[in-house]
């Protein structure tokens, strides 16, 4: 049962925004302040197992756009050689050093990588061949690379 006065202030004072949906960076600095303190009764617990929960799902999909550009431009390098060029590089150097430094940080993610790489597979193809103008079938039906050959910071197909 709702004990709050059945009045229009209360319910005005209910109706307002809370400090998660008007100011998300203070909320979470008042939120770590609570958690520190550990007044776990004046944290907003359901927000705050939303943001978490959040913040893994926003990792996995930063970790799949890293693989899902190398896999691409791997896949223009090797099939479109007479294209390649330096910003082909940049772009494998600098996705490859992200891919490095989340799986360091998050070794779970690290080990789903395969699973990753099944999932962004198709993207990375349609991405390769729409830059590529060449059709789809030119590309594998599956991930001609390993792990290992996507992470390697030097190595490029033949």
């Amino acid at each position: 049962m709702d004990d709050r006065p059945d009045t229009p202030d209360a319910e005005a004072a209910s109706d307002a925004p809370t400090t998660y949906e008007r100011d998300f960076y203070l909320w979470c600095f008042e939120q770590a302040e609570l958690l520190r303190l550990r007044r776990f009764a004046q944290a907003d617990l359901p927000n705050i197992v939303e943001e978490l929960e959040s913040m893994g799902r926003s990792d996995r999909r930063a970790l799949g756009s890293s693989y899902r550009l190398v896999i691409a431009h791997l896949l223009k390098w090797q099939f479109q050689p007479q294209m390649r060029g330096s910003s082909w590089e940049i772009t494998l150097v600098r996705e490859r050093a992200h891919i490095k430094d989340m799986e360091a940080q998050s070794p779970s993610l690290r080990a789903d990588a395969r699973r990753i790489v099944e999932d962004v597979y198709l993207d990375a193809k349609r991405e390769a061949a729409t830059d590529t103008k060449l059709p789809r079938s030119t590309f594998p039906a599956e991930c001609p690379y390993t792990l290992d050959q996507l992470r390697d910071a030097d190595w490029l197909p033949a």
